[in-house]
């Protein structure tokens, strides 16, 4: 660079010398006084005292012009010279050891107060600091932006840019744009954040004076938080065509609903892999499927009869009712997962029940990976009904299970999803207490910290630690209102509503109310007598979440993993979507008893 910088100088020089030559000429040609001229006589002409010769004033003039002309050739010069000087000086000093030096800021402020001058001080040190964070942020995200994993440092060369910068396409555009606005707007919000701090010593001082709130990302311009691509087009899928009289019987006993849940879609994946009918458990050994899930619906998503109720089963089985062949998938720590009261649960119901065998070892605690060939392999038979046990934890396929919309051929959103009467409710509250732009925070308390702590990482965080990460999700979504949904205490509640604040004001946290005859939201519930049910209000939980416009859930949750599923499937899923506290440790964790 310093190289082009010389030639560049080089070439001004030659042209100002051969301008300068030229004007130069012409003026001698100008004042030459040809041989053959006559003089004027004295009495030519009549003199004034305010007379100006006009070869005098001609002649200066041009020596005006020409002195004008040199200004100007410099002045060229350096306005092509002091910007490539400053870059220079940029990437061979590191200002931010300059600055480190915290003598240089040791400034006597004549007139002011020892205390006034300690508190500038400090704000200006605060916000070099802040700086300094905001100057590291932005060379990671030109690193990211150019696929150098060995980073770039504050301080590299010139030539050193460049050679990133002709970094292969390939990496460039492996790069998430979304990943990048995100990076934008935080250091967005470390500016906005150093301005307030360098204003903290004027009383009156705010960054609406200095003009800057016009072009903030509040007015809605840039979303930050858009939806995630989940390039439904690309799904793999399985085609689910089960044949005559072949039936699987869904059998769930870990955990809660969602759990449950959980292990009715990997059945239905086990149902399409064995070309089976999937029978739903019956109520009295399970949940009530039919006041959360419309079965038919799910009939009608594949366009054949896939599913059936454990009632339907039993009208075309009455007169022999058993379970051919019980072919447990998990055989520790007991086969199928299946304790001898849910056994007996089985018989109450009239089925006749086979030995419990298992075709390998397969431990719930330790789940192997499997793929559709092993259970084509173990789990193929003759019999017309069968059962696996529960497969709530089992491990086949994952990344296909997991896909959005999951891994069977259908024609809606989802499979598994709230019933019409649920998510008609969540719609209904939802223009009542919310509007379209809210967050979702589902904030799991109950039962939690002793389940967390076992965990390590822990993902029980301290309630002003898990204040402030929602607080900074919420202040780059940029929502005026978070629905909760939690099962913690009221004081708890308390005290996280009185922690968030952005930009001064508290963003109010809104949970469903208790029943009021004078509210209408919830009139469909009521009507069909869903109201009081704590699995229908559960799902009418879920749906409000998984319809919001960022969702921030807790870790290790069933009920936060099954509402991502449904902003997945409905492609509702954002890039600001995230665990509370995500890839943050808690501040505090209590020993173990």
């Amino acid at each position: 660079m310093l190289l082009t910088i010389c030639e560049m100088m080089k070439e001004l020089g030659r042209k100002s010398s051969s301008s300068d030559e030229e004007e130069e000429g012409e003026e001698d040609r100008q004042n030459l006084i040809p041989q053959n001229e006559t003089k004027p006589t004295s009495n030519s002409h009549s003199f004034s005292a305010f007379h100006i010769d006009d070869d005098d004033f001609t002649s200066s003039v041009r020596r005006f012009r020409l002195d004008f002309r040199r200004f100007r050739e410099k002045r060229y010069l350096l306005v092509i010279l002091i910007p490539l000087v400053v870059v220079l000086l940029y990437f061979s000093v590191d200002f931010g050891n300059l600055f480190h030096n915290s003598s240089i800021w040791d400034v006597k402020f004549v007139g002011s107060s020892s205390s006034s001058s300690d508190l500038m001080r400090e704000s200006e040190l605060r916000a070099l600091y802040l700086l300094k964070q905001q100057q590291s942020g932005l060379v990671s995200l030109l690193d990211r932006a150019l696929g150098n994993k060995a980073g770039i440092r504050s301080n590299s060369t010139v030539n050193n840019s460049l050679s990133y910068l002709n970094s292969s396409e390939s990496v460039v555009e492996k790069f998430d744009f979304e990943d990048v606005k995100s990076r934008i707007y935080n250091q967005i919000l470390l500016n906005k954040q150093i301005q307030q701090v360098l204003l903290a010593t004027h009383k009156n001082g705010n960054v609406s004076e200095l003009g800057g709130e016009s072009g903030d990302l509040g007015d809605g311009e840039i979303n930050m938080c858009g939806k995630v691509n989940q390039k439904f087009s690309e799904r793999r899928t399985i085609e689910w065509k089960p044949e005559k009289n072949k039936y699987l019987l869904a059998i769930c006993v870990s955990g809660q609903m969602s759990n449950h849940l959980i292990c009715l879609e990997k059945h239905m994946f086990f149902a399409a892999v064995m070309n089976r009918v999937l029978v739903i458990p019956s109520s009295k050994v399970d949940y009530q499927y039919n006041r959360v899930l419309d079965v038919e619906r799910i009939n009608s998503c594949v366009g054949r009869k896939v599913v059936i109720t454990f009632e339907e089963f039993y009208e075309m089985k009455k007169k022999d009712m058993r379970i051919d062949k019980f072919i447990c998938y998990f055989s520790l720590p007991q086969h199928c997962y299946v304790d001898e009261d849910h056994v007996k649960k089985l018989k109450a119901l009239g089925l006749s029940i086979p030995k419990l065998e298992s075709p390998w070892t397969e431990d719930v605690k330790n789940p192997s990976k499997r793929t559709v060939q092993d259970i084509e392999a173990k789990f193929t038979t003759n019999d017309e009904v069968i059962a696996i046990g529960d497969v709530f934890f089992a491990d086949v396929e994952k990344e296909w299970v997991l896909q959005p919309g999951g891994p069977i051929a259908h024609k809606c959103k989802t499979l598994i999803e709230p019933s019409r009467f649920i998510m008609l409710t969540a719609q209904r509250f939802i223009q009542t207490f919310l509007g379209k732009d809210y967050v979702a925070l589902h904030f799991r308390r109950h039962g939690f910290l002793k389940f967390c702590n076992v965990k390590k990482p822990s993902c029980f965080y301290p309630v002003p630690q898990a204040a402030d990460c929602i607080t900074r999700v919420v202040e780059r979504a940029n929502m005026p209102v978070i629905y909760l949904s939690t099962d913690a205490a009221e004081s708890e509640t308390g005290l996280l509503q009185s922690l968030i604040v952005v930009d001064g004001k508290p963003i109010p946290l809104v949970k469903r109310p208790a029943r009021n005859s004078a509210e209408k939201w919830d009139a469909l519930l009521y009507r069909h007598d869903l109201d009081g049910d704590s699995q229908v209000e559960a799902m009418l939980d879920k749906t409000i979440c998984a319809m919001s416009s960022v969702f921030i859930g807790s870790s290790g949750s069933t009920f936060t993993e099954d509402i991502l599923r449904l902003r997945k499937d409905w492609g509702s899923a954002s890039v600001c979507d995230e665990y509370i506290c995500q890839g943050e440790l808690p501040n505090f964790i209590a020993e173990d008893e």
